[in-house]
């Protein structure tokens, strides 16, 4: 690797340089290519994370939890019920506390100012497992799913579907932008990306080459894109006017088969998962019971079509985050 990322956290995008990102995917596909061949990276024996989770997840979980065995350490998992951080701890003692007992901390839960203070005071590296504003483990998951199918990221019409405020939104165009691609977000005008942060990436976009733009249409926005990307309008807990107003507000932003035709034969279907795509799970029923629905962001067919690499970026996650926590807790394992 030409960039020493040893004590550096990983929070968001923003913090890093087109190139930068560039050589932790490729740091990621090296480690998976060593992981399939059976070959050990276990080079950081002795050492130990925290991995705080105010928000559950199956992917990020997992993930940390493999991937950080995978490279020699040990893990300590903290859930809602297994810390006091933010109650009866503020979020700088804790992690001054936690940074003195392990060699890294990730958390992942609620507002992005929460990851920023921890890395402040915690003294050993931080990383953002998915905040409410970003969620850049992921977008390194999903790129490196996309140079697996394409080869590139340079160029490629990279099309955001749904809600595009939060933390998908707002990750994927920083990373469309960084990496010089295409990026369209197609929802209502409500649901586009804040002001501040558009503007951002489009001061970024005129260094890389990227296309920044935003679409009401679906029709007109899926037009020859090559990735055509979704994920859940509302979250468990929301109260029942949210949900309501927003499936009426996106419905007509459902990835079908005829998105998918009108795009392309290249194109891939990507998700960050769990998807509402069936009636297999207990949210999906509830989502039935009370909407009328039988899929919600995806239809099935799309969900299970054979240009779908939504499983590719989930075993992805694990890949890129074994790259970014090998980087960040010592760099010279890899050069």
């Amino acid at each position: 690797m030409k960039t020493d990322f040893t004590g550096r956290h990983f929070l968001k995008l923003l913090d890093f340089t087109p190139e930068e990102i560039e050589e932790l995917i490729d740091l990621a596909a090296d480690l998976k290519k060593k992981k399939k061949a059976g070959e050990l990276v276990d080079v950081f024996k002795g050492k130990n994370i925290a991995v705080i989770f105010e928000k559950t997840s199956t992917r990020t979980r997992c993930s940390f939890e493999v991937a950080a065995h995978d490279l020699g350490m040990g893990v300590t998992y903290l859930d809602p019920t297994g810390s006091q951080i933010g109650k009866k701890e503020s979020i700088a003692d804790t992690a001054r506390v936690l940074g003195r007992m392990f060699d890294g901390i990730e958390y992942r839960g609620f507002g992005q100012d929460i990851v920023e203070e921890l890395a402040k005071y915690a003294g050993v590296p931080v990383w953002n497992g998915l905040t409410n504003e970003f969620h850049p483990t992921q977008i390194l998951a999903d790129f490196l799913t996309l140079r697996e199918k394409f080869g590139k990221l340079q160029g490629l019409k990279f099309v955001y579907m749904g809600d595009a405020r939060y933390n998908m939104g707002n990750s994927l165009m920083v990373g469309c932008a960084k990496m010089g691609m295409h990026f369209v977000a197609c929802a209502p005008k409500k649901y586009w990306p804040n002001k501040e942060l558009v503007e951002q990436c489009q001061a970024i976009a005129k260094e890389t080459g990227a296309v920044i733009e935003f679409e009401e249409d679906p029709m007109v926005a899926t037009k020859e894109a090559n990735a055509i990307y979704t994920d859940v309008w509302v979250s468990m807990g929301e109260p029942d006017e949210v949900w309501e107003e927003r499936i009426n507000d996106l419905l007509p932003y459902r990835v079908t088969m005829d998105l998918i035709k009108n795009a392309g034969d290249d194109v891939v279907f990507m998700h960050c998962l769990p998807a509402f795509h069936d009636l297999d799970t207990k949210i999906g029923k509830e989502i039935n019971k009370k909407f009328g629905l039988t899929e919600m962001e995806v239809t099935d067919e799309v969900f299970e079509f054979e240009n779908s690499v939504v499983f590719d970026e989930a075993e992805n996650r694990m890949h890129t985050i074994k790259a970014v926590m090998a980087a960040t807790l010592g760099t010279k394992y890899f050069r």
